[in-house]
């Protein structure tokens, strides 16, 4: 599940439309949910709280911003089996 999640981060970041500041906070946050030093919830609550907002950025298309909550409800339901 956590593979195909950064899967779909991954197609944000290469969408050229998407600001190039929230490209950045998505890669910071593939390596976030990436780090295997921590422990699975913790890495899932920091991504999920950053997707919050960069869910919140008026330059982001609607479309993105779908994509994002998307992730936002398949990294919850993660959270929730943990």
């Amino acid at each position: 599940m956590i593979k195909d999640i950064i899967e779909m981060m991954n197609e944000l970041i290469n969408d050229r439309s998407v600001p190039k500041n929230v490209r950045t906070k998505i890669e910071e946050a593939i390596n976030d949910l990436s780090d295997k030093k921590t422990e699975k919830i913790v890495r899932i609550g920091k991504v999920i709280s950053v997707m919050d907002s960069i869910s919140n950025d008026t330059n982001l298309p609607v479309y993105s911003r779908t994509k994002l909550w998307n992730i936002v409800s398949m990294l919850e339901r993660e959270r929730a089996k943990i």
